[in-house]
Parts: C-alpha cells; sequence; structure tokens
C-alpha cells in the first residue's frame, strides 16, 4: 500500500523570513504574475527514458533485504511461504483511464520484461487477467482505506469483489500459496505523477514484495516515498523472485538456501555470500513516524510525534537513513513554527544522506528546502547552486514535481539577480514539468505564488 505520507511537497513559504515590502503590494504583484503565466501553460512535460543505476550493497546484504521483503507484511506479520505468478501474467486496465496513464503503463510493462525479466502483457479491460487495474475516485478510495494513496489486494479483481472479501481469508496475504488473482486499485483524479507513482509501487507489490522497509535508500519498497519509480535494486528483486530456481510455496529456508546463487548470477559485481543478519526497525519509531507525517493528528502532536522519533532513533545508535528521515519530518513539521529547528534538522540529515550510497535523490529534497531558505534571505546565487547541484539526481528519479520547485525556485533567484531572460526561460521550463508534477492548471499556480512569496525581490 503507497501510504499519504511523504514526501508531498509542502507550503515552502511557512519556513521562510517574510519578504520586506508592503504585504499587500507583494501579493498584489504575485497575483498579477502568476495569472500571466498560467494563462496559457506551455505542453506537459513528461519522462521519456529511465537512467538505471545497479545497486551498490553487497550481494549478502541484498539477501537479507528480499528475505525480509517477501517474508513479512508491513505490519510486521510473518509470510509462511514465497508466492508469485507462475507462467505469464497478464494485466487488463477499468474504469476512467487518463490517455497518459497508458504511456506510463506501457513504459512500465516494458520495463518489467526487460529488467526483470517477468514475462507480463496488457490484456483487453473485458478479458480476465492476473493483475487487475481499476481506477476508481480518490473520495471513494479513501471512503474505505483512510491512509492509503493507492494499494493491492489479493484474490479479487474489482472493487466490489474487493468491498465485499475484504474482511475475509480470501485477502489474508499469509494464506496465500500462489498468486492467481490481484487487484489494484489507484485513484484517476490526482495528478499525472501520482498516478504513475502508484502504478510503479502497486504493480511491484502485486508481482513481488508486499512489505516495505526504512532502511532501504534506493527503493520503491519503502513507507518514505522518496523513490516513486522502480529503481535497479527493485528491478533486482523482482527478477531474483521469478527466478527458475524459487517457485511459490518455498520456505524462508528453501528460499535463502537458492538466494545466494541467484543473486550471484544475476547481479555478479555484488559478490557471494550467505545473507546477513537484520534487525527490525522497533515497532515505536514507526508509529512515531506514521502519526508524525499521518493526517489523524494536529500540528503540536505531530511536531512531538517526530521529536519522538528522532529521540528512538538517536537511543537506538542508529546514524543511518531512519535518523535522517526522522530530522527531516522533525524539519517538516517545524517550519514556520521554529525555523532555526527546522533548519538544523534538514542539514543534519542532509549530512547522513550524503555519507548514504544511494541517497542522492534524499539529499536533493534536503536541498530544495535549504535552496529555498537561500532565496527568503535574498542569497541568489546560493540558491542557485543548490538547485544546480541537485537537478540531475531529481532528472534521474523521473520526480516532476520536485524538479518543477527546483526550477521555480532557480526562476525567482535569477529575477532577484537580474536575469530576467534566463529566468522566463527556467519559469517556463519548469511550467512543464509542474502540469505533469501537479496536476490542475490551480495546483501549479499556487505552487508558483508559493515560491514567489518567498523572494525578497517580489
Amino acid at each position: 500500500m503507497r501510504r499519504l505520507l511523504i514526501p508531498a511537497l509542502l507550503t515552502l513559504a511557512g519556513c521562510m523570513q517574510a519578504p520586506p515590502g508592503p504585504v499587500d503590494r507583494t501579493a498584489e504583484v504575485t497575483t498579477r504574475r502568476v495569472a500571466t503565466l498560467t494563462d496559457a501553460l506551455p505542453p506537459m512535460k513528461a519522462f521519456s527514458a529511465t537512467r538505471i543505476q545497479a545497486p551498490s550493497r553487497p550481494n549478502r546484504q541484498i539477501a537479507a533485504d528480499f528475505l525480509d521483503l517477501a517474508f513479512r507484511l508491513e505490519s510486521g506479520r510473518a509470510l509462511p511461504v514465497l508466492t508469485r505468478f507462475e507462467g505469464p501474467v497478464t494485466l487488463r486496465v477499468t474504469g476512467n483511464a487518463p490517455g497518459y496513464l497508458q504511456v506510463d503503463l506501457e513504459r512500465l510493462l516494458r520495463r518489467l520484461r526487460v529488467e526483470a525479466g517477468i514475462d507480463i502483457r496488457q490484456t483487453a479491460s473485458s478479458a480476465p487477467a492476473g493483475i487487475n487495474l481499476q481506477i476508481i475516485p480518490k473520495r471513494q478510495l479513501q471512503g474505505l482505506v483512510p491512509n492509503a494513496a493507492c494499494f493491492v489486494a489479493p484474490n479479487v479483481a474489482s472493487w466490489q469483489e474487493y468491498k465485499r472479501l475484504r474482511r475475509s481469508s480470501a485477502t489474508d496475504w499469509a494464506q496465500l500459496t500462489t498468486r492467481r488473482r490481484m487487484a489494484v486499485f489507484i485513484p484517476g483524479d490526482v495528478s499525472p505523477q501520482e498516478m504513475r507513482d502508484c502504478l510503479h509501487e502497486e504493480i511491484a507489490q502485486a508481482l513481488g514484495p508486499v512489505n516495505d522497509l526504512y532502511r532501504l535508500t534506493d527503493s520503491v519498497f519503502n513507507d518514505d516515498n522518496f523513490n516513486t519509480v522502480l529503481t535497479g535494486f527493485d528491478m533486482l528483486v523482482l527478477r531474483a523472485y521469478y527466478a527458475p530456481e524459487l517457485s511459490s510455496g518455498m520456505t524462508w529456508a528453501q528460499v535463502a538456501t537458492r538466494l545466494p546463487g541467484i543473486l550471484a548470477r544475476l547481479n555478479p559485481r555484488g559478490g557471494t555470500g550467505v545473507p546477513t543478519a537484520s534487525y527490525p526497525t522497533p515497532q515505536s519509531w514507526k508509529q512515531a513516524i506514521e502519526t508524525a507525517l499521518g493526517a489523524d493528528a494536529g500540528p503540536a502532536r505531530r511536531r512531538s510525534a517526530a521529536q519522538d522519533a528522532v529521540y528512538i532513533a538517536r537511543a537506538q545508535g542508529w546514524s543511518d537513513t531512519r535518523l535522517a528521515f526522522s530530522l527531516y519530518a522533525l524539519g517538516r513539521l517545524s517550519l514556520g513554527v521554529n525555523t532555526d529547528v527546522a533548519l538544523q534538522a534538514f542539514r543534519e540529515a542532509e549530512t547522513i544522506y550524503r555519507n548514504s550510497p544511494g541517497s542522492d535523490l534524499q539529499v536533493a529534497h534536503m536541498g530544495v528546502q535549504l535552496a529555498a531558505y537561500a532565496l527568503s534571505a535574498g542569497k541568489a546565487q546560493r540558491a542557485i547552486e543548490i538547485v544546480n547541484t541537485h537537478v540531475p539526481a531529481v532528472m534521474n528519479a523521473e520526480n516532476a514535481a520536485l524538479l518543477s520547485t527546483f526550477l521555480m525556485i532557480k526562476a525567482e533567484a535569477l529575477d532577484l539577480a537580474g536575469r530576467r531572460a534566463e529566468a522566463r526561460l527556467v519559469r517556463l521550463d519548469s511550467l512543464g514539468w509542474a502540469r505533469y508534477g501537479f496536476g490542475s492548471d490551480a495546483q501549479v499556480g499556487q505552487r508558483l505564488r508559493e515560491i514567489a512569496a518567498i523572494s525578497p525581490g517580489t
């Protein structure tokens, strides 16, 4: 299940210094500029080629990750056996699917065939299929599963069937012995990027692991939601999942015995060796994070939960990405309340992520906050430098929402530096990506207003 946690790009203006000058005039100028820009938005941009990076971790560590992903649910509940599709996989789409969804789906299925070696094909919407992708309204989906952006369910083929069987043993993952029918539910009234992100995570879980691990920095199988398209690590896991040496019904011990040889064959650069021991993340930390970044508690309670997550991480002796993620949550929730705490948290998180291989995208999420702060402080050149540093990683990760935000910040910084012609071109580029990342013209305009409002030159 893809959760409604992070990193939804929050309102940056909340943490920044107020620009000088009359507030009313600033608002008037900003509104007029945004109205002019959004009167005729450029065509929506989309990514056309995925740049894959092979995992940098040794195979013995990847084997431990595989076992934790394949034999546990997100709740921590153990799964008795490995389950997967045996034979070719078919997928059908039902519901009111926008045209751009089909483009992203075809790209994903092609990648799964080429990179993961899975024989998966799309079939007609009226034909029976192994994976049933149903597009439904967001309100309908979250009326039943409030904290989910989208999700997958076993042994059902439609929303109506899921509603009827969702509390029965039929939809209990632990009762599966093989996979024959899976349903993936995705909202059809969200941005193109959100739909694509759901496609990647939920179809991957329909095929393979249904667990998420916070320790993984280079995977969509992680509830931090930083990575939103399947990575090289994810494709390796799926390729191993469908290796001929494995089959549905195998136990943890049987898979663990075969896994070193499978990974040595599929990823020779990763070396050999038995799986390393893994240590579960305490449930108390997970609960603190979910409270901090969920929607069920008030601002003060959420900030307290983020502080708890940082405390637990330090008490555990962590110096890894779980501490960094705790600090990121604290920084986000401190915006507009305590700028010093927010900046300190982002900077410490950035340092940890920089020292963690495969975390360039996470560093960029810290960087967008620091670039916005530099802009608000009138440090135009520093803001431009920060943006230029992170744009390549964001492009590689295919995150249009984050990319457009960076480019909007850069455009404001160029304006502040008196480089008007360059600013116009960069801002125009940002709008094409924003249409994919944020969806509606209104949301694109809102993001423009947020960025423009933090510039002292507005």
